[in-house]
């Protein structure tokens, strides 16, 4: 897929850029290189290829530096509570918006 001048100049319009005619070219030559990448990469065959949880795990085994889930908090549901217009058993209540 390749992205003629009428398509560049939507894009830049959506993303709100003012783009120079030289530059307009220019972007339009980068964005068709992505798209033929992207074109390439959907074409290969990943049949049987594990997903990676992270890059490196081709090279070498990686350990991944996830902390035990703990509570550091204390419980405030109280003081969160005060100034709640309407409660009723610790939960907020509000109006019904949806029928």
């Amino acid at each position: 897929m390749s992205l003629d001048s009428k398509q560049l100049a939507r894009i830049a319009m959506l993303s709100r850029l003012r783009l120079e005619p030289g530059q307009s070219e220019q972007l339009q030559q980068q964005l068709n290189n992505i798209m033929n990448l992207a074109d390439a990469l959907s074409q290969q065959d990943t049949t049987g290829v594990e997903p990676l949880s992270h890059p490196l795990a081709v090279i070498s085994e990686v350990a991944l530096r996830l902390r035990e889930d703990e509570v550091t908090e204390p419980n405030s549901r109280d003081a969160n509570m005060a100034n709640a217009p309407s409660r009723q058993e610790g939960l907020f209540l509000v109006p019904k918006v949806i029928d």
